[in-house]
């Protein structure tokens, strides 16, 4: 069961299309999987079809309005936010050593956004996701047994669950899970006796807290970029 959403503002944004390209495809991703947000969306997306055009619903039908023209908003407002034009081939399906992960509808539409995987210290694995702006978005992969230093952030770190589980000082997130965090936040995020599948978006490098980590701040944004 999702525990963690994005928050109503985030949700009316993405209705609108008015989320930055990293968070579009970040919400749009956890509304693939989260019935309850996609319930959500489609209240959002009537509220917003009331406010822009009226109550079409009870106004009278002139003999001269184009079915084809009302089906079309229909279809419109019934659909979730494009983000991006034209039609690419999508791959629902993502490999990494030896495990099989299937990716949500928005990740799948836009897999060939997905550049290659470099393994970081830790048990990690990184791969870039480019949907332009100026977020950074990653994949961000932790196998069995895996740990992250202590960190805050420059700015603010949304991640999302694509699969699997992982823990920190505050709680435990699992397949849907979306978490926001700020510079006033610190954690260790960590998995136990089974791996994890995350999308992090990122406004700047993270910065390490505690230990002999803090000797990686200056690079850190060549680990996270």
């Amino acid at each position: 069961m999702i525990k963690f959403h994005p928050s109503e503002q985030h949700l009316v944004l993405y209705t609108a299309g008015e989320l930055s390209p990293a968070m579009l495809m970040m919400v749009g991703t956890h509304v693939d999987m989260c019935s309850h947000c996609q319930a959500h969306v489609r209240d959002i997306e009537q509220q917003l079809a009331r406010k822009l055009f009226g109550d079409v619903e009870k106004q009278p039908v002139e003999r001269n309005s184009s079915l084809d023209e009302q089906a079309m908003l229909q279809a419109i407002f019934n659909s979730q936010p494009a983000t991006e034009t034209g039609v690419v081939a999508a791959n629902d399906s993502l490999y990494l050593e030896g495990n099989h992960f299937k990716l949500p509808a928005t990740l799948a539409r836009n897999s060939h956004r997905i550049g290659d995987w470099s393994r970081l210290p830790g048990k990690l694995w990184r791969a870039p996701v480019t949907v332009g702006g100026e977020e950074m978005l990653n994949f961000i992969y932790m196998a069995e047994n895996a740990s992250l230093p202590e960190h805050t952030h420059k700015g603010n770190e949304a991640t999302l669950v694509v699969n699997g589980v992982f823990n920190d000082e505050n709680n435990e997130y699992r397949d849907g899970d979306f978490v926001l965090l700020d510079n006033h936040h610190k954690h260790s995020p960590a998995t136990q006796n089974e791996d994890c599948l995350t999308l992090a978006a990122l406004e700047g490098p993270l910065h390490f807290t505690s230990g002999l980590s803090r000797l990686l701040n200056p690079f850190s944004s060549l680990f996270f970029k």
